[in-house]
């Protein structure tokens, strides 16, 4: 087993592209639940066991590059595989007199709220993991025929470079724990009046 505790760079700087050339890269591939993790043990595709044990808050990057031998001409490069994500573009709504743009984000809220999906705004625009089929999620979307807004598809490794650990996490970990909470086993004391 070889122990990892950092990341030596990543596979698209153009240094690292360079020494990779014709270099035989053993791959670690991570799902989007591992890939937020900074201590792991797995094999390698190759077969080689890695244990991962990075600094708090360092989390690996699709192309990270965990091993290098320059003698042997070797590598251990990170792959990850993010699931996609629903990205609802707000930025139009802006056009709009601000009741409508108020009404369109409130259902927007409670249809994505409704079906239990996770959300991140940032910006403009709107981030949902794709946690159930992209002809689910579609067909929720245009149910509502919200005004105003459009919405796309795309690979979460697009979305990754943009976000705040935290955000990623949100997004493809899990490691925030539930992103809602509801009362419904619990009866609400009524309020006292004023």
């Amino acid at each position: 087993m070889v122990l990892v505790e950092s990341v030596l760079g990543n596979a698209s700087e153009p240094e690292w592209t360079a020494r990779l050339a014709g270099t035989a890269v053993d791959t670690l591939a991570l799902d989007h639940w591992e890939a937020q993790k900074n201590r792991l043990r797995k094999k390698t595709v190759g077969g080689l066991e890695i244990a991962i044990s990075l600094d708090r808050g360092t989390f690996m990057q699709d192309g990270d590059v965990l091993l290098w031998d320059a003698a042997a001409k070797h590598a251990v490069v990170a792959r990850l595989s993010l699931r996609d994500v629903m990205v609802i573009h707000l930025a139009d709504l802006g056009k709009d007199a601000s009741e409508i743009a108020l009404r369109t984000c409130v259902e927007l809220g409670h249809a994505l709220g409704n079906q239990h999906w996770p959300a991140l705004v940032k910006g403009s625009e709107v981030y949902v993991p794709l946690t159930v089929d992209r002809k689910v999620m579609t067909s929720v979307m245009n149910t509502h025929r919200f005004e105003g807004i459009s919405f796309e598809f795309v690979p979460g490794e697009r979305i990754v470079p943009y976000l705040a650990p935290h955000e990623s996490r949100r997004l493809f970990g899990g490691a925030e724990g539930p992103v809602h909470a509801h009362a419904h086993d619990r009866e609400l004391a009524p309020r006292a009046s004023r």
